[in-house]
């Protein structure tokens, strides 16, 4: 079975045929999109729509998503709810330094008030994680990594089930910190990344600024690529992926942080 997503509207429908034991396979509408058009398909009706994913399905082929049970549906609500919370934080922040003065008590009382709700979140985050001991496991299997923390290892378990099922080109594609090629004939374009999980990779990039800091194997792997002449924002990207894909191997074989290992 084969839906667009649709901004969580297509959830009940995809948790209720999970448990029917249905594969599904949740598909951005921008390929769907992309693919109406590229065999002719201009009109838009709910039937033609379900007929161009019938036959996006039967073509393309992508593969099913892990099967999403309550528990994590509410793991990854919560990050959501957190996320925009910061999002709003971060925004009255900005408007403090530069607001009139008669208007920065209300600024600040709604800071606080933000604030007070992120550390609930957090602490809801930590309980649900805690009721299920394959994510206890897991979570302290990710934080033995430097750089690592509480949010990113929420993230993963709740945002991206499918770590430690996919090798590391697809993982990474799924995420979107795999470099897509731009060549033509003798011409070579910069490569770049583009697509994927935007709510994963935008808290894995706060945990590979952290990580080139004070994890061995990223910091030594950062300073050779800037050594080297890349742009410090192609370095972290690059990091970003290093250390998606050693947390990936780390899930699939059930092995904790080896430095000697992650070098590889």
């Amino acid at each position: 079975m084969v839906l667009e997503a649709s901004g969580g509207i297509q959830r009940p429908v995809v948790r209720a045929l999970g448990q029917a034991g249905v594969p599904v396979a949740v598909v951005n509408p921008r390929q769907v999109h992309d693919f109406a058009r590229a065999v002719g398909r201009l009109a838009k009706t709910d039937i033609l729509d379900a007929e161009i994913l019938a036959w996006f399905g039967e073509v393309v082929k992508p593969d099913p998503q892990p099967v999403s049970n309550e528990t994590m549906q509410h793991l990854a609500d919560l990050i959501s709810r957190r996320r925009q919370l910061v999002e709003m934080a971060a925004a009255e922040k900005n408007r403090l330094g530069t607001t009139t003065l008669s208007l920065r008590p209300g600024i600040e009382r709604h800071l606080r008030w933000l604030n007070r709700g992120i550390g609930k979140l957090d602490q809801q985050i930590s309980r649900l994680e805690r009721t299920d001991p394959r994510w206890r496991e897991r979570e302290e299997l990710l934080r033995s990594v430097p750089g690592v923390g509480p949010v990113l290892s929420a993230t993963l378990l709740g945002c991206l089930p499918e770590l430690g099922q996919l090798d590391r080109k697809k993982i990474a594609a799924l995420v979107g910190v795999a470099p897509f090629n731009r060549d033509s004939g003798a011409w070579s374009g910069k490569r770049s990344v583009w697509g994927g999980r935007g709510n994963v990779r935008a808290v894995l990039y706060m945990g590979a600024l952290t990580a080139v800091r004070c994890n061995p194997v990223l910091r030594a792997f950062y300073h050779r690529l800037i050594t080297a002449g890349k742009p410090t924002k192609v370095a972290l990207v690059a990091c970003m992926r290093k250390l998606l894909v050693i947390l990936n191997a780390m899930v699939k074989n059930n092995t904790p942080w080896n430095p000697e290992l992650a070098v590889a």
